[in-house]
């Protein structure tokens, strides 16, 4: 993932510094890339628990919650091996096109809805394909704007590519909500793999405008070579997660749990020393990523909460019937769920929603009504013989890349109002304010908790749209960044592993999310479960927000530096 100087003497001498060509074909191509993994993840959980009758794996919310969130988590691990491997042998094309082709094979397999062994290999395919997808198209972007009458419009040009991602987000829960609820699991899937298909044949057609930018930087002397990262990394993380999984009972709620943290033990001590043993300006460079990143785990934490706990709220505990005014528009499109009192196999909750399971851990089923009503006034059932039409619960999952089009330039035009005073808000402060930002959004779910009886009644879906909102507000001050940030500031010999490092600590936030929605259903107040994370962001804030000036210097003198 390192960045070269990739600029010919020609384009040189007669750049314009207009955005080129090349950035918008990267736009598309992570765009479908990113319909195709935001629908995984928003119907991902809601498969997992559908019941068999309904075309799902039949398990229960905590069983779900560990495979979506170790599913996640390890999404955003294989890139620091994907860009690895594309630095020093494949380059950043044949990356892309690898773990493109991996994705779309990955999530037809899943669309297969065949055994457990297939299901399987098509989340092992789908995890291998975007280690070597992610990285390296974020790698080729910032090699094109290499270019020296483009590089002070980089941050910008990641804030277009960042619209291209949400973009993506925000249509594919519509289709998923389509398909799943007029045909299939299966087809919704299928979804998925299409977007990847056409995420190929569009950077199949425009690779004349960024096959410049694919150049791979000789090995330096100073370069670590690849057998010791695999000797000091890979080998201890494989021996520690091995280790985690086959102790004695569970630490963090399942066996993956234990094996991933344990497994990422030698991965941040391998930071550490690399920190450790950096001299000079080159030591403050690491140390100010990996101060970075690690306040950042908590933001992941409760970004990557929208794929499981958030998941599950919008399911059980809102108020899901579209407004009448609103179901005109939907209706023709299908994206409604027809709910009704007819009897079926449900699964078997007790008053608190919590799935009962057999002594083999299977959920058990009765004849019954669909369990949303369970916390429904009866004054809102429908009528005998008619239905309530609900808002698909994934939907829910596209009102956050809906406020990120919306508010971007909100955002945008208050970092300007600030640049206009001469109060530019540095990098640095963008990590601290997020961060506080997000654990806010939090105590909006805190709010919604407490404003009612959340097991006899149900809350307004505005709770969890305002939530989203403010979450956005934190995620433009960080996540569009983060790349970026890395990209300008890490040590050249060590970009791959520096870009490495954010997406460990994107994988890092992703699994302790997962592993503390593992406990939801241990949390009967489920204000305490939000209570965590907010707690946990607003004590980073306190700790980051006085060294942000000192951080900031570092990432300017890094920024201008070229080594």
């Amino acid at each position: 993932m390192q960045e070269a100087d990739i600029t010919p003497a020609n384009i040189r001498e007669t750049g314009d510094g207009k955005h080129p060509r090349g950035l918008y074909v990267l736009f598309f191509t992570e765009m479908w890339e990113r319909f195709g993994y935001y629908l995984m993840v928003g119907i991902f959980l809601l498969y997992l628990t559908d019941t068999v009758g309904h075309g799902g794996r039949g398990m229960d919310n905590a069983k779900g919650i560990s495979l979506v969130g170790t599913y996640v988590a390890l999404i955003y691990l294989t890139p620091f091996i994907g860009g690895l491997v594309a630095d020093r042998y494949l380059g950043y094309t044949k990356s892309i096109f690898l773990g493109g082709s991996l994705l779309a094979l990955g999530y037809f397999l899943i669309a297969l809805n065949g055994s457990d062994f297939v299901m399987y290999a098509g989340l092992f395919s789908a995890i291998v394909g975007n280690g070597f997808f992610k990285p390296n198209i974020s790698t080729l972007l910032g090699n094109i704007y290499n270019r020296p009458d483009l590089k002070p419009k980089k941050d910008i040009a990641y804030n277009i590519f960042y619209m291209g991602i949400n973009i993506g987000a925000f249509v594919c829960n519509f289709v998923a909500a389509y398909l799943r609820n007029n045909f299939s699991w299966g087809w919704a899937f299928s979804a998925a793999g299409f977007g990847m298909v056409f995420s190929m044949i569009w950077l199949a057609f425009g690779l004349k405008e960024v096959k410049h930018a694919d150049v791979i930087k000789p090995v330096q002397k100073d370069d670590m070579p690849i057998m010791k990262i695999v000797s000091g990394v890979f080998v201890p993380a494989l021996i520690a997660g091995t280790i985690g999984w086959f102790i004695p009972g569970n630490i963090l709620g399942s066996d993956s749990n234990d094996a991933f943290m344990f497994a990422c033990i030698p991965v941040i001590y391998f930071y550490f020393n690399l920190w450790y043993r950096a001299k000079g300006f080159e030591k403050k460079r690491i140390g100010t990523l990996l101060t970075l990143f690690g306040v950042s785990i908590i933001f992941w934490n409760i970004y990557n909460q929208n794929a499981t706990a958030l998941t599950l709220w919008a399911k059980t505990y809102t108020d899901r019937e579209a407004p009448k005014a609103v179901q005109p528009v939907l209706e023709p499109f299908k994206f409604l769920e027809r709910d009704t009192l007819k009897t079926e196999k449900v699964p078997i909750v007790d008053s608190m929603f919590r799935t009962q399971v057999d002594a083999h851990g299977e959920v058990l089923t009765h004849e019954g009504i669909d369990p949303y009503f369970q916390n429904l006034p009866r004054s809102k059932y429908p009528p005998p013989g008619q239905d309530l039409k609900l808002i698909s619960t994934e939907i829910y999952q596209s009102v956050n890349p809906f406020w990120i089009i919306v508010l971007t330039p909100v955002v945008v035009a208050f970092f300007g109002f600030m640049k206009a005073r001469n109060r530019i808000m540095s990098t640095p402060s963008k990590f601290a304010w997020g961060t506080l930002i997000a654990g806010l959004s939090s105590v909006v779910m805190i709010g919604a908790c407490l404003s009612t009886n959340i097991y006899i009644d149900k809350v307004s879906s505005w709770w969890l749209i305002s939530s989203y909102g403010v979450f956005t507000v934190s995620e433009l001050f960080v996540s569009p960044v983060g790349l970026s940030l890395t990209s300008k500031v890490a040590p050249r010999r060590f970009t791959s592993l520096m870009m490495g490092g954010w997406f460990i600590t994107t994988s890092l936030g992703s699994k302790i999310s997962g592993i503390l929605a593992g406990f939801w259903d241990k949390f009967d107040n489920k204000a305490v479960f939000f209570s965590i994370s907010a707690i946990a962001a607003i004590i980073a804030f306190i700790l980051l927000l006085p060294l942000t000036s000192k951080l900031n210097k570092v990432v300017v003198e890094a920024a201008a530096m070229d080594d």
